[in-house]
């Protein structure tokens, strides 16, 4: 038997299974390809928020993606938490020298407003692992995080994209989901444009939808569809996951990565 392509997702874990590595792992399932992992943190979280993380050596992430890459062999990479300064300047090395197409999600805060990347390794996402991304998947959070723009508006996502190009990536996914109105998002590589729409779904229950939509640009990047394809197609998954999203513990649950087995 032929075997499916390889997906590998460095990021931290999610205890309660609705985010990082868990719903990165889901996905990837979800759409037709083997799933790896990087493990780069802990997290003791669940439905209200994060109640505490610890991240994992510098050595131990090397170890991990040196272990599957020589021997396995990854068609695509996706990249989530990576908590600190000295872990995205080691993981940008490794992906810089592995040519496959790599999706950046550059996660700073969870989805209570726990931070997830220390204040001092904001300067390394910009410089090292912005440039090695094909495809960077920042919110309007993130944006503002790493470029200073704040979007208010529809109209700002065009400004928003234009300041992460700058630090180099391929293309640049703004997600407009905390922008009144419908769920618009951003797909440029400064000369192309493509705006994805879905309507807002009456749903509180997202969680994990940031790990979840790289996750599915990357499958479909592994499975060699074009970067506005595999965006397009990530973002129908997406917009059916949330939609399925249902409640878990006392807080805000996840998305339903499984949507369309039971669709």
């Amino acid at each position: 038997m032929t075997p499916p392509a390889r997906v590998l997702t460095v990021a931290g874990s999610d205890s309660g299974g609705g985010a990082g590595i868990q719903a990165d792992l889901k996905t990837m399932l979800a759409l037709g390809v083997h799933g790896m992992s990087v493990l780069t943190a802990v997290t003791a979280q669940n439905s209200l928020g994060v109640q505490g993380a610890w991240e994992l050596p510098v050595e131990a992430v090397r170890a991990q993606f040196r272990s599957v890459v020589d021997d396995i062999g990854v068609t695509a990479l996706k990249t989530g938490m990576l908590a600190s300064a000295e872990l995205v300047e080691a993981v940008a090395e490794l992906i810089a020298a592995t040519d496959v197409p790599t999706v950046v999600d550059p996660v700073g805060v969870s989805k209570h407003g726990d931070p997830l990347l220390a204040a001092s390794a904001l300067d390394s996402v910009r410089t090292k692992l912005l440039p090695v991304a094909t495809v960077a998947t920042p919110n309007l959070d993130e944006v503002a995080q790493l470029t200073g723009v704040r979007v208010e508006s529809e109209e700002q996502l065009r400004e928003a994209a234009a300041a992460v190009l700058a630090y180099g990536p391929q293309w640049a996914l703004i997600k407009g989901g905390h922008l009144p109105g419908e769920a618009v998002d951003l797909l440029t590589d400064g000369s192309e444009e493509h705006w994805l729409r879905a309507p807002r779904l009456d749903n509180r229950h997202t969680h994990g939808t940031g790990c979840t939509l790289a996750s599915a640009i990357a499958s479909g990047l592994a499975k060699g569809e074009s970067v506005p394809a595999a965006v397009a197609a990530a973002k129908e998954y997406v917009t059916g996951a949330i939609a399925a999203g249902f409640a878990l513990g006392a807080g805000i649950g996840p998305v339903d990565h499984g949507w369309r087995l039971r669709a």
